[in-house]
């Protein structure tokens, strides 16, 4: 069964682009094909402070493992790529790549490993612009809204 996910990326550190595109290269070889992807969003840092400005974007992947066998191949591309330490208890810092599992086709899970969709998927902009652009209509499965639906809440919240 062809599984469908979204992946959204981010890179702050080293040759971002670089960063990303290998991370592309390895989702194709390791989880799957992927289908389309965004363009490349420059963003500052959310909760923590960084000269470095992040470089964001999102991928939908048709992908024939489960979703934990999945989430493990993104863990190990991570640190193929060079990412050494993740974010721990809120707490966030500058990294080379970022791969997150935002949404699997109407999936929902709660674990202490893994939470799809992405808890905080409706509060980034820089996860929201991207997904939008490969994704507007795509329905969030808790939400039951468009992912341009919450796109347009998030800049209404930011404009009050």
């Amino acid at each position: 069964m062809l599984r469908r996910l979204f992946l959204g990326f981010g890179s702050n550190l080293g040759c971002k682009k670089e960063n990303i595109l290998n991370a592309y290269a390895e989702i194709e070889k390791r989880i799957g094909k992927i289908i389309s992807r965004s363009a490349f969003y420059i963003t500052n840092p959310e909760g923590f402070e960084s000269e470095n400005y992040f470089l964001n974007s999102a991928c939908e992947v048709e992908c024939k493992i489960d979703i934990y066998s999945a989430f493990a191949e993104t863990q190990f591309i991570e640190k193929q790529i060079g990412r050494t330490s993740k974010s721990k208890n809120g707490i966030y810092s500058d990294r080379i790549i970022d791969i997150d599992i935002l949404l699997a086709d109407d999936l929902i899970i709660d674990t202490p490993e893994l939470t799809i969709p992405h808890p905080l998927l409706h509060k980034r902009r820089f996860v929201l612009e991207p997904l939008a652009e490969i994704a507007p209509d795509y329905i969030h499965p808790i939400f039951h809204k468009t992912i341009l639906q919450l796109l347009s809440e998030l800049d209404k919240q930011c404009t009050t």
